[in-house]
């Protein structure tokens, strides 16, 4: 196995775990990433690539996983005797199945049409629009749990995840400004756009290997392992510094950060600087 593709692997992993779960699109920093590392190039290809930058968020999720694992493993174990478990857990399924129904409609077509740099760098700076106007807002927040939320909640929650099928908008970002949009409390977006992530990123994750098995050896499998290690050892350390961190702080922070980065994309691209490849 060519050890500079092993390198980029792990470059890729902590790209992916260090923005999966920040408002600032790690579907965006991947392509952008991906770009600079010419990582579809031979002996990769640009569709094992693709299957690669999808499978690895698999990684991050076991991170989330870990963070998570006392509430997870209570609503599992009472779901037999609790209304509040068995609650919860629908709110997550029906959360996730927006983007299961609109993945399957558009998500070809998004794919194929909407993958640039150029692209992203644009979705970079809207979304950061309206992080700032969400945070500038002066919302009363009538929901401080999960446990609070009802299943319209979660619909609407979910609706607003599949905006982030536009790359550059962000999934956390989508999820957790649009949770707090539609009432929820910083900490409960933040932590239901978590418990969302596991079923979407891993359903996306699976379907994309599948998707992928006429094209992919067992020769690749060292390359997705060093992406998947890495980006759930990133994920992990990130997962738990944005808890501490949305205790005392507002996203405004990472709304500055996708103005600057979006704003040095275009300028690159448009003076050539940097040659983005498509």
């Amino acid at each position: 196995m060519d050890t500079l593709l092993l390198i980029k692997a792990a470059i890729m992993g902590i790209v992916e775990g260090l923005t999966e779960f920040l408002p600032i699109s790690s579907t965006g920093h991947l392509i952008l990433a991906s770009s600079l590392l010419d990582f579809s190039a031979p002996p990769f290809t640009p569709e094992k690539a693709k299957a690669f930058d999808i499978a690895i968020q698999t990684g991050a999720i076991f991170a989330v996983i870990l963070v998570y694992w006392q509430k997870i493993r209570d609503t599992v174990v009472q779901l037999p005797s609790s209304g509040q478990a068995r609650r919860f857990a629908m709110n997550v399924i029906i959360g996730f199945l927006p983007a299961v129904v609109l993945g399957l409609l558009f998500g070809k077509a998004i794919k194929a049409n909407l993958f640039t740099p150029q692209v992203v760098a644009t979705t970079f700076i809207l979304g950061a629009f309206v992080i700032l106007w969400a945070e500038k807002r002066q919302n009363t927040a009538r929901i401080h749990s999960v446990d609070d939320m009802t299943a319209w909640d979660a619909l609407k929650v979910g609706l607003v995840q599949c905006f982030a099928m536009i790359p550059g908008t962000s999934r956390s970002g989508a999820t957790i400004i649009g949770g707090m949009l539609l009432g929820l409390d910083r900490k409960a977006a933040t932590d239901f756009s978590f418990f969302l992530a596991i079923p979407t990123l891993i359903g996306a994750g699976v379907y994309s290997l599948y998707k992928a098995r006429d094209v992919l050896t067992m020769a690749e499998l060292p390359v997705f392992l060093v992406g998947l290690v890495f980006a759930f050892i990133s994920a992990w350390l990130c997962v738990r510094w944005l808890l501490k961190f949305i205790s005392s702080n507002s996203f405004v922070p990472f709304a500055w950060y996708r103005i600057v980065f979006g704003v040095i994309v275009l300028a690159t691209w448009w003076t050539g600087l940097v040659v983005w490849a498509d």
